[in-house]
Formats: structure tokens, sequence, C-alpha cells
């Protein structure tokens, strides 16, 4: 067996105060993330599981190689993080699957779309989702119709103060400059 050198993770604070990036040095999953919103969920993840028996823990984001973690609004980060940090090097560092093979990713099918549809899943591609993940989160587009695109937000996004001006003043912006079919863009 090869001898793997301890995982060496950072924490970063997201613009949702209730939300952690812990950046990892090495890769969690292949592509795409995961979303743990609540411990039901988190069933599909012995690494979510591991996290959502932490108290305070709200929920759990998996990207490639970060994880973010949510929490109840009166629990405080000095307390809880340290816990965190001890957990996640706990897990990473055994040969525990993070994300089991049943688990259904964040991100959505993409067979059938339209031109329209493709471009609007090419700009979140390309400039907005590697920007939102920087952030701790992810953007996963359900659907364009009549002029309206449905995206739904998620990790540190999902509950975030800013997400709605993030959402009109960033994201609808940029894909009306690149889609002038688009009305509006709507969160699920």
């Amino acid at each position: 067996m090869e001898n793997q050198r301890e995982v060496q993770i950072s924490a970063e604070m997201t613009p949702n105060p209730n939300t952690l990036k812990f950046n990892v040095d090495r890769l969690l999953i292949e592509s795409g993330s995961y979303d743990f919103p609540d411990r039901a969920k988190a069933e599909a993840s012995y690494l979510a599981s591991e996290l959502f028996d932490i108290a305070g823990v709200e929920g759990v984001f998996i990207g490639t190689s970060f994880i973010t973690v949510s929490k109840q609004t009166e629990k405080m980060w000095q307390d809880l993080a340290p816990t965190l940090i001890e957990k996640l090097k706990a897990v990473l560092n055994s040969d525990k699957e993070i994300v089991s093979k049943d688990a259904v990713p964040s991100a959505n099918d993409t067979s059938g779309s339209s031109e329209i549809e493709q471009k609007i899943r090419a700009v979140l591609d390309t400039e907005i989702r590697p920007a939102v993940a920087r952030d701790g989160g992810d953007i996963i587009f359900y659907g364009y119709k009549d002029g309206i695109v449905t995206l739904h937000l998620q990790g540190a996004c999902s509950s975030c103060p800013s997400s709605i001006m993030t959402l009109k003043m960033g994201v609808e912006n940029r894909l009306k400059q690149i889609v002038p079919e688009i009305r509006e863009v709507v969160q699920v």
C-alpha cells in the first residue's frame, strides 16, 4: 500500500457568514459537485454524514477540491471550525469513499438542449460557475422557457444574504448580454 501524506486543509470565509469553505490539497471527486442540504441526503456520502454528526452543521457541499459547510446561525465558527477540520482530516486520511457511487451529482442532464440553452450553459460553465465555486458554491441550470432562466444555487450561495444580488446583478445581466431573449433569471 502506498504511503500517502496527510491531507492539508485551509479554511476560507465566504460571502455567506454562515458558510465556511475548506480547501484541500487533493482531488475529492473527479468533476461536478454534490449538495447535501440535510442529514437525510447525506446518507450518500460518508464525509457528509460524518460532518452532520457535529452539532450545528446545517449543510455540506462537496466540490472537486473543496468542502463547504453551512452552520446554524447561533453557532460560532471559532467553536465549530477546529472540530470540522479534525473530522475532515480523519475522513480524508482514511480509505473511506467520499461520495458513494450511487450518489447523484448536482449537475443536470444536458441532452436535448436548445441552442439558447446551450449558450446559457456555456456562459454558466465557463464564466459563472468557476467564480461561484471560488466562494464555495455552485449554480445549476434547471431550464429556460419563455425568456425565463431557472437556476438553483448550492453550497455557500444557497443561503447567502447577497445571493439575490449576485443572481440579478451578476448572472442575469451577463446572460442577457449573451442571450438577448432572456427576460429574467429566477432561483428555485
